[in-house]
């Protein structure tokens, strides 16, 4: 059974935007390596500054840990946030094409 966790956070104003181009090389990256046992996506929400981000990621996987462009999110991380991140486990309760 995968583990699901929710992210949430909140960048400075003036890093918001930094924030989403790092999030989207995370992206950029999982899609030329496509591993398997990884369902992920981030939002930015209308606030412009607080994202979430929902992972699904098969036990004992390292899909997104072992990315170059995850672990450059994360060395710079701290520069950019406000607050957070806050993360929970989650269950899915009901889903439709998505994270599924």
């Amino acid at each position: 059974m995968p583990n699901t966790a929710v992210i949430q956070y909140t960048t400075k104003p003036n890093a918001a935007d930094d924030n989403q181009r790092a999030v989207e090389k995370v992206f950029a990256e999982l899609a030329e390596k496509t591993p398997d046992g990884l369902r992920y996506a981030t939002f930015r929400l209308a606030d412009g500054v607080t994202f979430v981000h929902i992972v699904q990621i098969a036990e004992g996987s390292d899909a997104l840990s072992s990315l170059a462009a995850f672990k450059e999110f994360n060395d710079g991380f701290q520069d950019r946030a406000e607050s957070g991140p806050r993360r929970q486990g989650a269950t899915i309760v009901g889903s439709y094409n998505f994270l599924s």
